[in-house]
């Protein structure tokens, strides 16, 4: 990561508020190129014209995507709120990289029995929370034992998409499958204190100078951890990290072919069926947003669109000829 000492602050604050190794590596990116583009100047002697010429420039002369565009945009609303503390105006006329609309692919009830009839029973747990709580993917594997929230049959998520925290639900069919998930991670824990070159789980710097000793509770463990210890990139020393995002991926694409499930199926599409069958079931558009953690309730609209016969009602005027 860059020495800059303004970068390296913006990474702690990032830190102390449990935003993701992933998201502050981008956020100092996207800083840093902004700053580069204003000739090294400092963030705070610049204002919404430069943070809108460099918008501009990703869009028209980057050609970047519409999703790199965003995530720059959101870097620099973070570090003019939260850093200079001089909001940006929300309403920034600038050129908007084109959005290619996507449909999500959402399974049947039915083939969503079928798939996990044929899930690998060790990756059992973390794929049907995915589908269960509506997960997305890193939040998933980045569960603490303490997100857990057995007496409201709840789960905890923190820093999703956005930053954002929130409370989702939990499928009381899980419950057994947890307790044994914490059995093993408790087991994995008593096996890495008695390792004197191990140094507790990865923890947010401010959480590590706040409670030294947390690293090696089992409440702060992660909830799918890793087989074996790894050096941390970070700091070098050695930690248990929780399981890769690619081999629950790689553990979804070998259920759906052995399920013989024709769809183009991921983990994100177990999180689009969570949505659309909540609405099947008669749940509130609203709950079902607060659930995804969307921030737009137009986001969470486009699953109305999938229950709707034929695309949006339309009755197609072959059935007619078939009456």
């Amino acid at each position: 990561m860059s020495q800059s000492p303004f970068l390296e602050y913006l990474a702690e604050v990032m830190f102390e508020r449990r935003y993701s190794k992933r998201s502050i590596e981008a956020y100092c990116k996207w800083v840093k190129a902004f700053i580069n583009f204003n000739n090294r100047r400092h963030p705070k002697m610049m204002n919404e014209e430069d943070v809108l010429a460099f918008l501009n420039y990703l869009s028209v002369d980057k050609k970047l995507t519409a999703n790199s565009q965003a995530l720059a945009l959101n870097a620099l609303v973070f570090v003019y709120k939260e850093i200079i503390d001089e909001p940006l105006q929300l309403d920034l006329k600038y050129i908007r990289s084109q959005r290619q609309a996507k449909l999500p692919v959402v399974l049947t009830q039915k083939e969503v029995k079928q798939f996990f009839s044929c899930v690998n029973p060790d990756y059992k747990l973390p794929i049907s929370l995915l589908y269960g709580s509506g997960l997305r993917l890193m939040e998933c594997v980045r569960l603490r034992v303490e997100d857990i929230d057995f007496d409201y049959k709840s789960i905890r998520v923190w820093n999703g998409k956005g930053g954002k925290h929130r409370v989702v639900t939990l499928a009381e069919e899980l419950l057994p499958l947890i307790r044994q998930q914490l059995s093993i991670v408790q087991r994995y824990l008593v096996s890495d204190l008695a390792n004197p070159h191990f140094s507790g789980v990865w923890l947010p710097h401010r959480i590590r100078q706040k409670y030294p000793k947390a690293c090696d509770d089992i409440n702060w463990q992660y909830l799918f951890p890793a087989i074996r210890p790894s050096t941390d990139p970070e700091s070098g020393e050695l930690r248990r990290h929780h399981i890769g995002e690619s081999s629950v991926q790689k553990h979804v694409k070998k259920a759906a072919i052995s399920a013989g499930i024709q769809k183009n199926i991921s983990p994100h599409t177990l999180r689009h069926s969570f949505a659309t069958h909540l609405l099947q079931s008669g749940a509130d558009i609203r709950t079902v947003q607060d659930q995804l953690g969307h921030a737009d309730l137009r986001t969470t609209q486009i699953y109305t669109h999938i229950l709707q016969r034929g695309g949006n009602s339309v009755i197609s005027p072959l059935s007619r000829v078939f009456e």
